[in-house]
């Protein structure tokens, strides 16, 4: 059991969102609840009446109310969600005009901008305008190769608001991994910048533009954003025109929202497309709305006076999960580009500038930023930061510690985990709970998640396949390209019938906090025991001396041996004192069984354009097999050197 870290007191639990709600279920259905795994319980026993009280309390603006909640709360996939309302995914987003902020952006190069409320609206209606001019409709797709800067969420609310799909990548995405997502999706209008900077750098993004261009036929209208230059040449790029040409000149415009059904399709998300073409999941506007709506409002307790920051590119879903902040009106804070650039302080000068409430970065970042050295609360004013939340991978125990330590003692700290299928979480952060170390504090609000053994049994207290047995509005409505829902059901249904499987590994404890222990289809079975690579590169990350590390499981006669791959810090080496303090630290604090076999020197760890280690692309170079597709990797090379090596050929 880990440690308690935090505790909420009373009188903050009795001011969040999520008491306020819990008070609404209470007086309205005759329930006496006081803690949140009673309200949990409810929401799961109660799916159609959670969801109508969560459409009430986030007030979803509709032009025409639903009939029901939901068709069939036994089906899945192909539940129908709030069949009959007809709303707008832009209009909700855009529902305040006033001039608090909405917006306010750093860049590498510092240049700092800000949007009004007001000013978001006028330039999304220019936008829009000037892209129904351009024949988008409804259906089409709207697509952005943007860097994480207000033209790109002006971009998908304009889009929107036509009831255009919307879908992106980041700028740092090569050639072939943008066509293996748009090329499937053929979209009508692109946006981007052009360029971007990174590492004090400026990268040139319009030669990739036009040999993308020159693959994908659909594309009618490429508008580009000056960004490393004010006034870049554009002539090599076909059907192009600067973002201030292509946008309407009229001033005072309204946005005339379509109306259209809840299931109408908003976003089209990507699978990492390391085992072939990524799978394109549509995902709904109502579905994305409501469910992302639950987590600010409820889970993260955001609020008008907040101002959230998610460190996050325009590849990743919690881009479009950032964005949806604005539905609270809160202020989102954008950054674009590295994160240590021109050092470690860099974030947190930010957070100290701005006043940021909530803080969202990746487990990724918080073990970089302990390697750093660098103590954010002895060099910067964080008296405003209230939360802070963690996703991408499992946060690890000396994670926890550091941010109490380092950051600010009294903070809620969310570790958070979900996925780009669903746009949101399966497991969260609540303002009402205790943090405990190494653990995310609950399951989401609606979402019927267990822990199944292999018979397909809910278990607690011991490690099983994270599974939903029940529908969530943000479940993809289809995938693209799938018109038999073949490609869907084997993505998440193959295994238990009607039952949505994840493919995390995961424990629930008798509180109803989470621990992750990373992907169950990267899990180890040496003596046929299971266990989760998480809790190896916990360990592992404890050491000064290791920059990044990666764990897969190598058959080895008859059985699986654990081997570790180690990327070392500038100036260190693997020796063998060091390889024996290293299965000491994971021996005693995890167990013998989790002990590596092999322990060998790499240098550099193949990610995916997401950011995930790929276990499994490195499982499938040792044993020989076939990568499928390098080009889904943010750095492919990297993958080259784990082929052939001779220590995994001996004992």
């Amino acid at each position: 059991m880990g440690k308690l870290l935090w505790q909420p007191a009373q009188e903050q639990i009795e001011k969040t969102n999520m008491y306020c709600f819990m008070k609404g279920i209470n007086k309205k259905y005759n329930k006496n609840f006081t803690e949140f795994k009673d309200l949990w319980q409810w929401s799961v026993d109660n799916i159609p009446e959670f969801w109508a009280e969560m459409w009430n309390f986030a007030e979803i603006k509709a032009s025409k109310p639903y009939d029901k909640v939901i068709e069939d709360v036994n089906k899945m996939p192909g539940a129908k969600w709030f069949p009959g309302a007809r709303l707008n995914f832009a209009e909700n987003l855009l529902r305040y005009r006033d001039d608090r902020t909405a917006l306010i952006f750093h860049g590498e190069d510092q240049v700092k901008r800000s949007l009004t409320y007001a000013e978001l609206y006028n330039e999304a209606a220019c936008v829009a305008k000037s892209l129904k001019d351009a024949g988008v409709k409804t259906g089409d797709r709207v697509v952005g190769f943007m860097p994480n800067m207000p033209e790109s969420i002006i971009a998908m609310l304009a889009a929107a608001s036509l009831g255009a799909a919307w879908s992106s990548c980041s700028p740092d995405f090569g050639v072939k991994g943008v066509l293996d997502r748009f090329g499937q999706i053929k979209p009508k209008v692109l946006f981007t910048a052009n360029g971007y900077f990174f590492k004090g750098k400026s990268i040139d993004s319009l030669e990739r533009i036009t040999n993308i261009l020159g693959q994908i036929d659909s594309v009618e209208k490429v508008i580009v954003v000056p960004y490393t230059e004010s006034n870049p040449d554009i002539s090599r790029v076909p059907n192009g025109v600067l973002y201030d040409d292509f946008k309407s000149k009229q001033t005072g415009l309204e946005i005339e929202f379509e109306q259209l059904p809840f299931d109408h399709p908003l976003y089209i998300m990507y699978s990492s497309g390391t085992t072939g073409l990524p799978k394109c999941m549509v995902q709904s506007a109502g579905g994305i709305l409501i469910h992302q709506m639950k987590e600010h409002i409820l889970h993260t307790d955001l609020k008008r006076e907040d101002n959230i920051f998610y460190f996050t590119t325009c590849g990743w879903m919690m881009w479009n999960w950032l964005t949806c902040a604005l539905s609270v009106g809160a202020a989102v804070i954008l950054y674009d580009g590295n994160p240590f650039q021109p050092g470690p302080e860099a974030l947190w000068q930010m957070a100290e500038e701005d006043k940021i409430t909530v803080f969202g970065t990746s487990a990724g970042y918080i073990a970089a930023l302990m390697n750093s050295g660098l103590k954010p609360k002895e060099k910067f004013d964080l008296s405003s930061l209230r939360a802070l939340l963690s996703t991408g991978s499992p946060l690890s125990m000396e994670g926890f510690d550091f941010i109490y330590q380092e950051i600010s003692k009294d903070l809620q700290l969310a570790s958070i985990s979900g996925g780009t299928d669903i746009n949101g979480c399966f497991a969260l952060g609540n303002p009402m709970d205790p943090v405990y170390a190494g653990e995310l504090q609950c399951r989401g609000l609606g979402m019927k998640v267990e822990a199944f053994d292999e018979n397909g049994k809910p278990v607690y207290n011991q490690q099983g396949e994270l599974v939903c047995t029940a529908p969530s509005p943000s479940m993809p409505i289809y995938f693209w390209d799938d018109p038999d829902g073949k490609k869907y059901h084997s993505a998440y249904f193959d295994v238990f019938p009607g039952v949505w499987r994840h493919g995390d590994y995961i424990e629930i404890n008798d509180r109803g906090g989470v621990t992750i222990y990373g992907r169950s289809d990267a899990t180890l079975n040496p003596g046929g025991v299971r266990i989760g690579t998480a809790e190896i590169y916990r360990q592992v990350e404890m050491l000064d001396e290791i920059e990044d590390s990666l764990v897969v499981g190598q058959n080895w006669k008859n059985d699986v041996r654990v081997v570790l791959f180690v990327k070392m810090m500038p100036g260190y080496k693997l020796n063998d004192d060091l390889k024996n303090r290293i299965r000491q630290t994971i021996r005693t604090n995890a167990s013998p069984r989790h002990v590596p076999s092999k322990i060998i020197e790499v240098p550099d760890v193949p990610y995916t354009l997401n950011m995930k280690k790929v276990e499994l692309a490195v499982k499938k170079t040792i044993q020989g097999e076939a990568v499928l597709n390098k080009d889904a990797l943010k750095n492919p090379e990297a993958l080259d050197y784990y082929a052939g090596l001779k220590e995994l050929k001996e004992d």
